[in-house]
């Protein structure tokens, strides 16, 4: 996955903590709707703040979330350490209990974004023309090696990160970006004499 300029790049033990229900979300929705408590966090994601609390200090053991130093006990303001993370497969296939908990993991997210972008279609009428012209979905397939294609990842990465650093403008909305980039024909698994060398443009 590639990583932008403000990134947490998951090890094993990170994703193992970050591969639960309620730690998705409460990482998610700190990012999203900035610092919070554990109690405000709770009342927002249909728990009690014990939970949170304990979810909370799980993610922090990993770099994942911290402490503001802002408020006590359950009043204790906490905040997402980074605005996003990466991860490369290889880097954690070595570890099985790694390696299952980032399959739930990128399905966890699958489903997010079915959600989300679900939720827009369902309002998108409600918006203005202007917004609905910009926003939507598209898809392009591209023969490339594994080279080419960390390069291109990287390529859209820079353009993103233009946009992570400008000044927002006037009428400017947060909007969420996806990216996925996969083999076309999964099933055709590539020989090992197949292997391309190094040819990234």
């Amino acid at each position: 996955m590639t990583a932008s300029h403000d990134d947490f790049r998951l090890t094993p033990e990170a994703v193992k903590v970050l591969a639960h229900p309620l730690r998705s979300r409460l990482l998610g929705t700190l990012r999203k709707g900035g610092p919070a408590t554990a109690t405000a966090l709770a009342a927002a994601l249909s728990t009690n703040s014990g939970a949170t609390s304990y979810h909370l200090r799980k993610l922090e053991s990993v770099g994942l979330v911290a402490d503001t130093g802002e408020g006590t006990g359950k009043q204790r303001l906490w905040r997402a350490a980074t605005s996003s993370h990466s991860w490369e497969r290889t880097e954690l296939s070595h570890d099985e209990d790694a390696a299952t908990a980032l399959g739930w993991l990128e399905r966890d997210y699958l489903r997010l974004f079915s959600t989300d972008f679900g939720h827009w279609l369902d309002v998108a009428e409600s918006w203005p023309d202007e917004w609905q012209d910009a926003a939507g979905m598209g898809d392009v397939w591209v023969t490339v090696t594994p080279d080419q294609l960390k390069a291109l990842r990287r390529e859209l990465q820079e353009v993103l990160d233009r946009y992570l650093d400008a000044e927002p403008q006037p009428g400017a909305r947060r909007v969420t970006f996806w990216q996925a980039a996969f083999p076309l024909e999964p099933d055709e698994i590539p020989a090992d004499d197949d292997a391309p060398g190094t040819d990234a443009p």
